[in-house]
């Protein structure tokens, strides 16, 4: 099933990425507009893929904790109510012409069919990634909020019917007739046909002998059907089927329709129906999370076969076009290609693709769309992206945090003399510029030098030189720093996660500058001032002091991607997984970082390891799938895809 396209059930991701941000898989894409090639969920030739059998999740030791039948959904236990098919919008049913569905059906559920799951290319492609990916009911943003609107309306309408049913048979005769074309016998169909799929075969005889719905509903009619024997046996089939976690919510669910039937009670009645709808979707889902855990391995080995074999017939039958991915290619080719010297040697034979990818992740890149073969990556990209702006950012406050501490330091101290005072007459906001010398009358003790362009710690601001006697303890200015960077953090994480990236910064900048001037002595008349640089050097990508840190993020993230890739690269596709997914650092992505010089060293290795360990597994399996079909020209010699053959 694909992520966020299915229909009621998408793949839950474990949020192994470091960010800063409290933004989850509910933040907004970045700015780049992506080329929509929607992949076909239904070829039915590919490799062949052994399936696991229909084994009884109650053997699954590695099945999640049991929840009661009153569990939230935020504990990924599936409830009906808040779960329904597509439909048209629901009327009253006095007008409607056609039966309401129920909200969980043999067809919602068709997605988790182990045959889907072997041939949905996003899922088959997220598997490598996510150690964790399983499915879950889809109850997020609007969407969700509409089934659950849907769900409502369905079990509405049924306690409606059963009501007039019960209390004015002619009305209920004159509207629906004998037919069963209402609420009650379309739910029973779709459990039956819901149970259908989680037996073996040789149990469904006994399925249509208990379950038999023609007869039920002649009972229902005449008076005669016996409610709590069908909960009986309904609870003791679920039970012999499903994991043991789902007993008690099976037990509730006997408990409420026993309970309805003897009191009369239409309530209890609906609510047991509900539960039964709900411990069916719940069992579903065992089934095909158990089914995933299964097949992992086989399908994760397969990938570059199967996404190979399913992108050629794409492009075969024109349905993909691979020009605009060649051709940047070709672009990234021309211009960093032809440098003996540039750090692309260092990967081997796909250095020219290495290069571009780490440029698609940079927040000032120029390209305003991504490829269409990143389709099944562009989450994994924007995500990428948005925690490179996280890191940069937060580099240039912490570099402007710094040169605010000295002047703050130097304006208590007295190192200034009898010179002119650090005031908001001195210090203009027209003239203020960190990266320049103060005008004192002392010069010499406040000495200003350009960090060597090549250095990976440049700094696009000045150092400065501090007399002895007013330079800080290295633990105290060390702690603090810890503090003013924790402290930034958190403003960061506050901020809404639905905001895109660049607009949470542009909301955030204000409260950035202000937390940042507490933190230092500095003449309150620099306030504005400061302010206003800050919010100017994190909001503009094309100001001087941006440029020079993310050109520096960038070197460094290419020093480490090159070793990544080369230690990588011959990696079977499992062990690719495993190492990828199992080396990766838990927390956010811009954790408190070490300070090692007197004051900080502009030390993100943490940062920067996580996002090289993140960008290589993406693109070497990007390259084992693309480099024939779109960047190497079949001429070329062969050993330009030795990384194509892994080593098993």
């Amino acid at each position: 099933m694909v992520p966020e396209q299915g229909t009621g059930f998408p793949v839950e991701r474990s949020r192994r990425t470091m960010s800063t941000s409290a933004a989850g898989e509910n933040e907004p894409r970045q700015e780049t507009d992506v080329q929509h090639v929607k992949p076909v969920q239904d070829e039915q030739k590919t490799a062949t893929i052994a399936q696991p059998s229909q084994e009884s999740p109650r053997r699954c030791e590695s099945a999640p904790r049991a929840t009661s039948p009153g569990t939230s959904l935020r504990h990924n236990t599936p409830t009906v109510s808040r779960t329904s098919t597509p439909q048209a919008e629901a009327r009253s049913p006095t007008s409607t012409t056609w039966p309401i569905e129920p909200p969980v059906t043999r067809a919602t559920l068709s997605e988790l069919d182990v045959t889907k799951i072997i041939h949905n290319p996003k899922l088959r492609h997220d598997i490598n990634f996510d150690p964790e990916l399983h499915f879950r009911p889809n109850l997020d943003g609007e969407k969700g909020r509409k089934k659950q609107d849907r769900a409502n309306h369905f079990w509405t309408a049924l306690k409606q019917e059963l009501t007039e049913f019960i209390t004015d048979r002619p009305t209920f005769y004159e509207k629906h007739g004998h037919t069963d074309d209402w609420t009650l016998p379309l739910l029973l169909k779709s459990v039956k046909d819901i149970i259908q799929t989680l037996v073996p075969q040789r149990d469904r005889q006994f399925l249509d002998d208990g379950l038999n719905v023609e007869l039920l509903m002649q009972q229902f009619h005449k008076g005669v059907a016996d409610l709590e024997k069908l909960a009986l046996w309904l609870s003791q089939v679920l039970k012999s089927h499903c994991a043991p976690m789902r007993d008690d919510w099976v037990d509730a669910m006997y408990n409420q329709l026993s309970k309805g039937n003897r009191e009369s009670n239409l309530d209890e009645l609906v609510n047991g129906m509900r539960s039964l709808l709900s411990v069916l979707e719940a069992m579903k889902l065992d089934v095909a999370n158990h089914q995933i855990r299964c097949l992992r391995p086989v399908l994760i080995e397969d990938t570059i076969h199967f996404e190979q074999k399913f992108f050629f017939k794409k492009i075969q039958a024109r349905k993909i076009d691979i020009r605009p991915a060649t051709a940047w290619y070709k672009g990234v080719e021309a211009r960093y290609g032809k440098d003996d010297t540039h750090p692309t040697q260092a990967f081997g034979d796909s250095g020219i693709f290495f290069e571009g990818l780490s440029r698609l992740i940079l927040p000032s890149s120029p390209e305003s769309r991504l490829p269409s073969n990143f389709l099944f990556d562009e989450e994994r990209i924007l995500k990428l992206r948005s925690d490179m702006l996280d890191a940069v950012n937060l580099e240039i406050c912490m570099r402007m945090y710094e040169d605010l501490e000295r002047i703050g330091r130097l304006s208590n101290s007295g190192v200034f003399g009898n010179g002119p005072a650090l005031d908001e007459e001195t210090l203009k906001a027209s003239e203020f510029n960190f990266n320049s010398p103060i005008d004192t009358s002392r010069p010499s003790s406040l000495a200003f030098s350009n960090a060597s362009a090549d250095s990976a710690n440049s700094s696009p601001r000045s150092s400065v030189g501090l007399p002895a006697y007013v330079a800080p303890e290295t633990s105290d200015a060390k702690s603090k720093a810890r503090k003013v960077y924790g402290s930034l953090i958190s403003l960061l994480q506050s901020t809404q996660p639905t905001m895109q990236a660049s607009h949470r910064w542009e909301s955030i900048a204000p409260s950035m500058a202000l937390q940042i001037f507490r933190f230092t002595n500095a003449p309150t008349s620099l306030l504005a001032t400061f302010e206003e640089k800050l919010t100017s050097s994190i909001c503009r990508m094309d100001s001087n002091l941006y440029k020079e840190v993310e050109q520096a993020f960038h070197a460094r993230l290419m020093s480490d991607l090159a070793r990544r890739v080369q230690e990588l690269r011959s990696l079977s596709g499992l062990s690719l997984f495993s190492v990828s997914t199992g080396s990766r650092v838990a927390g956010t992505a811009i954790r408190e970082r070490e300070f090692e010089s007197p004051l900080r060293d502009s030390n993100d290795e943490g940062v920067i390891e996580d996002m090289a360990a993140r960008l290589a597994h993406v693109g070497i399996l990007h390259w084992r799938v693309w480099a024939q079909l779109a960047y190497v020209d079949d001429e070329e010699d062969d050993d330009s895809m030795a990384i194509d053959e892994p080593s098993q």
